[in-house]
């Protein structure tokens, strides 16, 4: 058994829960937040609800792009570093950075396509969701979902960008 590989694996899963409840948990706490003050929409509103979910969804989507990257990373890093120590600190700070960037993309790949829908149709969407519309809730969060699906790939190779392989060829 590989101790430096096991206990990578349970770092990644210790690291994943905590930074998923925090980023789940500020991110539907954002939401409640802008909801009830821009907005005006207070509890017990089902498509402000589903809304909510349809965000929630995309973003856990869209940072859980930040898995394999993070996997290749670590795999990498067991081989070069000796202590297990500067192994597992090295593992969660860059884990976090990934997952950072993973949630900040996210979150702007959901604001960029709820104001570029918002602009091109004639609907106010949140006046509708206001009024607990759950058609708009539906189509408005079905668009988040689906922008979040295709750019998972891209957040995916974008961390994987950051990741010193080592060189294979020359030059």
């Amino acid at each position: 058994m590989n101790t430096k590989l096991t206990m990578l694996a349970l770092i990644e899963i210790i690291s994943a829960l905590s930074m998923g409840i925090f980023i789940l948990a500020a991110t539907y706490q954002l939401l409640k937040y802008v909801g009830r003050k821009r907005y005006g929409i207070h509890q017990n509103n089902q498509a402000y609800s589903i809304f909510m979910a349809s965000v929630l969804f995309a973003i856990g989507y869209t940072v859980s792009s930040a898995i394999q990257p993070l996997i290749s990373l670590f795999r990498i890093l067991a081989m070069k570093e000796t202590s297990d120590l500067s192994l597992a600190i090295r593992f969660i700070l860059t884990g976090g950075s990934y997952i950072g960037m993973a949630f900040v993309i996210g979150a702007v790949v959901c604001l960029l396509g709820i104001v570029v829908y918002t602009y091109l149709t004639p609907v106010d969407e949140f006046e509708e969701l206001r009024n607990n519309n759950l058609a708009v809730a539906v189509i408005v969060g079905s668009i988040v979902i689906t922008l979040s699906l295709l750019t998972k790939d891209g957040v995916s190779l974008l961390l994987e960008s950051f990741i010193p392989y080592p060189e294979q060829y020359p030059k």
